[in-house]
């Protein structure tokens, strides 16, 4: 199990070369990689805040019951914080297990969970100021199916 949390980028491609390399004992990884998104079309970068050792601490606690809940082989969460400009890469998580079912479930519940519980604060910087993002009731609402 890994758990970053960086602020220097990441190459997806080698990540997940690198999270499946050599394993014999899967038959399924399941990734998603979150992209910072300008959805009014005037964001400058997204400023990703968090506490370290805090924020690493509450990611492996849930990346344990992920794969524990879903006999996971091996699971991946990178997380990036400091300024970001539209189209990084955000965050990845990489699920890897000997069916897909199980892979595709525990990824989901992980992004579920890092999009509504994880301990970082975001910041959109546009040309009329920042402002900090606030939660969304879905992202909210979509823990209820775990």
């Amino acid at each position: 199990m890994q758990i970053r949390v960086q602020s220097e980028p990441f190459d997806t491609g080698a990540e997940l070369n690198s999270f499946a390399q050599d394993r014999k004992d899967i038959g399924a990884v399941v990734s998603f990689t979150g992209i910072v998104r300008d959805t009014q079309g005037d964001l400058k970068e997204m400023l990703i805040e968090h506490y370290p050792g805090m924020t690493e601490s509450a990611i492996a606690r849930i990346a344990e019951e992920a794969r524990q809940r879903w006999k996971l082989a091996d699971v991946l969460v990178i997380h990036r914080y400091g300024p970001l400009k539209p189209g990084a890469p955000i965050m990845m998580v990489a699920t890897a297990s000997a069916h897909r079912a199980a892979a595709f479930e525990a990824a989901d519940f992980l992004m579920d969970y890092l999009k509504s519980r994880a301990p970082f604060w975001k910041k959109e910087v546009t040309a009329e100021g920042a402002a900090w993002v606030a939660a969304k009731d879905a992202d909210e609402n979509a823990l209820d199916r775990w």
